[in-house]
């Protein structure tokens, strides 16, 4: 009578589950035994897939796997949203034509450094549930072009006797090293992220780097002194090249940085966004606000279609960068504002023709949403990476027959993992 969690299972197998915890109506447990496996089991491509807590589902086949996104989506709607038979279509087919198009996408790979218990520079992701490192030297999700640099980068660590910080004392100094990579451009940056300053010969190394691999434009330090998981700090200055890569978005041009967010699936992102201006069948007439604006990757490809569009950002450095790739694609009918999408909605002096929401995993403000059932945009795009929190806001936003879910459109952003990207449309009654 009790539903039982137990991860790393799949859909038909039969096995043995150890309970773990139980409460009066769900439980959960471990992989005991397996027993048989079912149809949908593969062999992980990945061979620390088992250890590893990068990737969630590398033992599912990829068929599996979007099924299960699918459900996933629906069930949250129904159970969390109240949308019966809720309107979603089947996720986007795999932009890229290669082979292993479910493998090799993510254009960024941000990894912790330790030490190995005789002393070697490792750096890889961690365990399952805890905060073990699994060294790797190559990772399959990852764009192959970053494999040499992973492996190569730790032997120079070593060579250059840098500390490694320790997270429990908040000693040392090095704590990520990460890779980014222009998926149509090739660039690549690589950037320290340190908790002090002072790596000797840092200057020569990166010099060194650059001479070594052809792609890569710049060299970074960033530097995080606090005592958090973030892993970024606020301050990141260049060592050697330029502080971004160029990258090919919808035929636009973007200028990159180290910490600036970029969807990791650059292919299927566009394929998402075509689907959203497809389904927009956009007149050139219209005054679009896009809210959670980052770098302007959804602005600007919108900006280009309608006749004005208003964009809204609370990080100012993200707010220059999209300045800048206005600019640089002579992008000149887009307003850009810095602040709270809470504090900025509200001061609008017209009431735009669609709105797009991008925001965090967490969701919209409740005032946000609020601000829109007052204002009433004919149109709502709702960009979510979690199904459980656009369920909940879709309901806000449909309360009372304001609005009409039309169509929800799921893109798979991240094979090998349980994470999903959807886009939701409503139109106003």
């Amino acid at each position: 009578g009790r539903v039982v969690f137990v991860p790393e299972t799949v859909v038909g197998d039969r096995l043995h589950a150890r309970l773990l915890r139980v409460k009066p109506n769900i439980g959960y447990g471990k992989l005991h035994e397996l027993l048989e496996a079912s149809p949908q089991r593969i062999r992980p491509r990945c061979i620390v897939a088992d250890k590893c807590g990068g990737c969630q589902w590398q033992h599912l086949d990829y068929g599996a796997q979007q099924i299960a996104k699918f459900n996933q989506i629906v069930q949250a709607l129904e159970r969390i949203g109240g949308f019966q038979n809720p309107p979603v279509s089947p996720l986007l087919p795999l932009a890229s034509a290669e082979p292993d198009a479910d493998l090799h996408y993510r254009n960024k790979s941000t990894y912790p450094l330790g030490r190995s218990v005789i002393g070697l520079v490792q750096a890889g992701y961690y365990r399952k549930g805890s905060h073990q490192l699994v060294n790797l030297n190559q990772c399959p999700i990852q764009d192959t072009r970053l494999d040499p640099l992973l492996a190569e980068i730790k032997q120079d660590i070593q060579e250059q006797k840098w500390s490694i910080y320790n997270e429990e004392k908040h000693r040392g100094k090095l704590r990520h090293l990460s890779l980014r990579i222009g998926r149509r451009t090739g660039e690549i940056l690589l950037t320290l992220v340190t908790a002090n300053t002072g790596l000797p010969n840092l200057t020569e190394q990166s010099e060194a780097w650059m001479q070594r691999y052809p792609n890569l434009v710049g060299v970074l330090i960033n530097y995080n002194r606090d005592r958090t998981n973030t892993i970024f700090g606020p301050e990141t200055d260049v060592v050697a090249g330029r502080w971004y890569l160029r990258e090919i978005f919808a035929d636009l041009e973007f200028q990159i940085q180290p910490t600036t967010f970029f969807q990791v699936n650059t292919e299927q992102a566009e394929a998402l966004m075509y689907a959203v201006l497809e389904e927009l069948q956009l007149t050139g007439n219209e005054v679009v606000v896009d809210a959670y604006c980052g770098v302007g990757t959804l602005t600007l490809p919108l900006a280009q279609r309608v006749q004005r569009a208003i964009a809204l950002e609370v990080q100012p450095e993200a707010v220059e960068q999209a300045q800048q790739n206005a600019a640089l694609n002579d992008i000149t009918n887009v307003t850009f504002h810095t602040g709270t999408v809470e504090t900025l909605l509200p001061e609008l002096t017209e009431r735009p023709d669609i709105v797009l929401l991008d925001p965090p995993r967490k969701g919209c403000d409740r005032s946000v949403l609020e601000t829109l059932r007052t204002q009433q945009p004919e149109r709502i795009v709702y960009m979510s990476c979690n199904p459980s929190t656009l369920g909940r806001d879709l309901k806000i936003l449909c309360e009372d027959g304001l609005y009409q879910l039309t169509r929800v459109q799921p893109a798979d952003f991240f094979p090998q993992t349980t994470h999903v990207e959807c886009a939701a449309f409503l139109q106003r009654r």
